[in-house]
């Protein structure tokens, strides 16, 4: 087990952190123990599955314009396929290329094949005669990147 999960005083969850990142929340008594391994100790700290924060943390990020972007998100949100042949996406590609200016954007990024992405090369998926088999890009949800 490598990740612990971290909620909130209420108990909504916020994120994943490492062990040793839990177990320095613990020693710091920002968080206590809410679920643990049976019978695996860290020191004198059971092996923590769950940590809960001791004051309520106002989670201020959730209520932006949406989640972050992100490689991981984008291939989340395609669902890991290419989005020009739907096989196994193991790039991230720029609709409009870095080079003439695209940016890591949630509107200008899909994933994409090795092949594919070594296709469309420097152009836009109109220039290269690949469309985009699911329309434009957007933005997801935060639910839709929790799945």
């Amino acid at each position: 087990m490598t990740a612990v999960l971290v909620v909130n005083a209420d108990l909504g969850p916020l994120h994943r952190v490492s062990v040793k990142h839990a177990i320095r929340m613990l020693c710091r008594r920002v968080a206590e123990i809410h679920e643990a391994e049976p019978d695996r100790l860290i020191g004198i700290f059971p092996m923590p599955r769950v940590v809960r924060l001791v004051r309520y943390l106002v989670p201020r990020w959730r209520f932006s314009s949406g989640p972050a972007w992100s490689r991981s998100g984008v291939h989340t949100r395609d669902d890991r396929r290419c989005g020009y042949c739907a096989a196994p996406a193991t790039t991230i590609d720029h609709v409009l290329p870095r080079s003439r200016g695209g940016r890591n954007t949630w509107q200008n990024t899909i994933a994409a094949c090795y092949d594919c992405n070594q296709r469309k090369g420097d152009r836009t998926p109109a220039e290269a005669g690949m469309p985009i088999r699911y329309g434009d890009p957007a933005v997801p949800t935060w639910a839709a990147l929790a799945r």
